[in-house]
C-alpha cells in the first residue's frame, strides 16, 4: 500500500481513505471469525495460535498502517509503514521468539540497519541530515524494540503488527517536535 504513494499512484489523501476501507474489511471478516462462524481454511494457516481466539496479526496490520497514514505526515507515516511491511518480514526469516522472550541480537541489528535504510530517504531529505538522521535512527529504534519481543498484556499478545508503524512513527515525530 505504501508503494502506491511512493510511485506517486495515488496521493497521501487518497492512500488515507484506501486505508479506512480496508479497515472496514478486515473488520467485518474478524468479526464474522470471531463471533459469525467464517471457518476459511486460509484462516488456519495464516493465524497464529493466540491468534485464534483474538483479533488477527492481518487485521492488526491494516489498523496500525491506517492510524498511521491518518495520524502522521508521509515524511514520518511512510518509514514506519514499510518498517513493518518490508522490516519485519526479514526479521521473522532470521528468528522469532516465544512470546515474552527476546530476539537474538543479530535479529534485532539486521531490524535496526534494515529500517534505519528505509527511514532514511524520507525523513533526511524532508529535515536535513542531522534531524532527519537522529529521527530516522530513533524510529528505527523503536521499531526495533516493537519487533524484538511480544510482550503480554492482560492475557493478551501485542503484536508486532500492531506496534511497529505506531513506535516508529512516534519516536521520528518526537525527535523532529525536538530538534527539528
Amino acid at each position: 500500500m505504501p508503494l502506491l504513494y511512493i510511485l506517486d499512484i495515488v496521493n497521501w489523501q487518497t492512500l488515507g481513505y484506501l486505508f479506512v476501507f480496508l479497515s472496514v474489511v478486515v473488520s467485518v471478516l474478524e468479526v464474522l471469525r470471531l463471533f459469525g462462524g467464517l471457518d476459511w481454511r486460509i484462516y488456519d494457516e495464516l493465524t497464529r495460535e493466540y491468534e485464534q481466539d483474538n483479533i488477527a496479526g492481518y487485521a492488526l496490520y491494516v489498523y496500525s498502517q491506517t492510524a498511521v497514514a491518518l495520524v502522521f505526515s508521509p515524511h514520518i507515516a511512510v518509514p514506519g509503514m514499510l518498517m513493518l511491511t518490508i522490516g519485519d518480514p526479514i526479521s521473522g526469516l532470521l528468528g522469532s521468539a516465544p512470546v515474552g522472550e527476546w530476539k537474538s541480537v543479530r535479529t534485532l541489528a539486521v531490524m535496526f540497519i534494515v529500517c534505519l535504510a528505509l527511514a532514511a530517504p524520507f525523513v533526511i531529505p524532508a529535515f536535513g541530515f542531522i534531524a532527519g538522521g537522529v529521527a530516522a535512527a530513533a524510529g528505527a529504534a523503536g521499531a526495533t524494540l516493537a519487533d524484538g519481543a511480544k510482550p503480554v498484556v492482560a492475557g493478551y499478545v501485542i503484536d508486532d503488527n500492531v506496534s511497529i508503524p505506531p513506535v516508529a512513527c512516534v519516536a521520528i515525530a518526537s525527535i523532529l517536535w525536538l530538534i527539528a
